[in-house]
């Protein structure tokens, strides 16, 4: 038996049922392929729900704002997927007559939407011969094949591209590509794979040169930047504090925080005093005047990016009033925030 045609047999026998694999909408693909982007399906499950349920068409995501998309999106991390998905879909509509596109090299000019996600869409909604290579892809496919070319390099993605796309079953690309990334994701997993009762076994490169832990080769991260954020969070006798939206580039876009010094250091205990008076001054030129400074947690809370540490203080800072760019307390919550502070507000506002 081919290896296209095991696959598919293993698949229709083992896959899980899963609510987008039970419609080839082209947007609900979509909206379920962008969101398992980096995500594992228990967490991203609820939130697929809650975005068909809140938008159940692209004409509706793009009417949202974004603030409504990114609030939805809260907790799940990469925001940009959040941000580019509500571009295209206000770019499918407005410039495509709300008609999802229906090719892979048409689907591919969406923001945010790269080979994977392309070929995806191309081959579950429109019968398209095009292979996904994911993370799940290139572990079996370097597994099997015993190739030892690193899946983040140039020649590597060239590489495992060309070989999904050789063994892919023109017939069925839906199910091979399900196939072949449900095989990844539950049998041949990146540890502890099922060798003993594989399909592949009698095949396997990895499996009978003992080399399973070795594969995929993916060359060494990014260098991980290190930053200590100070977040001032000011809290009045009439109940409000202050958030600002981030603007730029960085990490966060769009979100909301509360006001930030970063320092290149944590502020121990021998420097709080200086930290304190540096705060006064600063918030005395916004007249406001504080009561007190408070350190709410005396170790940092880390918080890990993909290439960013971020070791957080929470400063309360306590005021008898509040007048300019200020939000009520109870509204505090119907603001799209970054999880480390929605953990904050969780701890911090429940008590006050």
């Amino acid at each position: 038996m081919s290896f296209s045609n095991k696959l598919i047999t293993w698949y229709i026998e083992h896959k899980r049922d899963m609510p987008w694999r039970n419609t080839t909408d082209p947007y609900k693909i979509w909206l379920s392929e962008i969101i398992l982007q980096q995500t594992r399906v228990a967490q991203g499950l609820p939130y697929y729900i809650s975005f068909t349920e809140a938008f159940p068409t692209v004409q509706d995501l793009a009417a949202a704002s974004e603030e409504e998309v990114l609030k939805l999106w809260q907790g799940l991390g990469y925001y940009s997927r959040g941000r580019n998905l509500h571009f295209s879909a206000k770019m499918i509509v407005n410039e495509m007559d709300g008609k999802f596109p229906s090719t892979y090299s048409e689907i591919k000019k969406l923001k945010g939407v790269g080979d994977y996600t392309a070929s995806a869409i191309a081959s579950i909604c429109f019968n398209e011969p095009t292979a996904v290579v994911d993370g799940n892809v290139y572990r079996v496919l370097s597994r099997v094949f015993g190739i030892e070319t690193p899946i983040n390099s140039t020649e590597g993605i060239k590489e495992f591209k060309a070989l999904a796309q050789e063994l892919i079953d023109k017939k069925r690309p839906a199910d091979f590509n399900q196939a072949i990334m449900e095989f990844g994701a539950i049998h041949c997993k990146p540890q502890n794979p099922y060798c003993l009762h594989c399909i592949y076994n009698d095949r396997c490169t990895a499996f009978q040169n003992n080399s399973i832990h070795r594969l995929p080769v993916k060359l060494k991260k990014t260098k991980v930047k290190y930053r200590h954020l100070n977040y001032l969070v000011f809290n009045s006798k009439d109940q409000t504090t202050i958030l600002k939206q981030r603007k730029g580039k960085g990490i966060w876009q769009g979100l909301y925080e509360f006001p930030l010094i970063e320092t290149d250091h944590f502020v121990d205990e021998k420097e709080e005093v200086r930290f304190r008076e540096s705060v006064n001054a600063s918030t005395a030129l916004k007249n406001i005047e504080t009561t007190n400074i408070i350190r709410y947690n005396d170790k940092p809370v880390l918080h890990k990016l993909s290439h960013q540490h971020l070791y957080t203080t929470f400063w309360i800072i306590e005021v008898n009033s509040l007048e300019n760019e200020v939000i009520a307390v109870k509204n505090i919550r119907n603001f799209p925030v970054p999880v480390l502070i929605e953990n904050f507000i969780d701890a911090f506002f429940d008590k006050t």
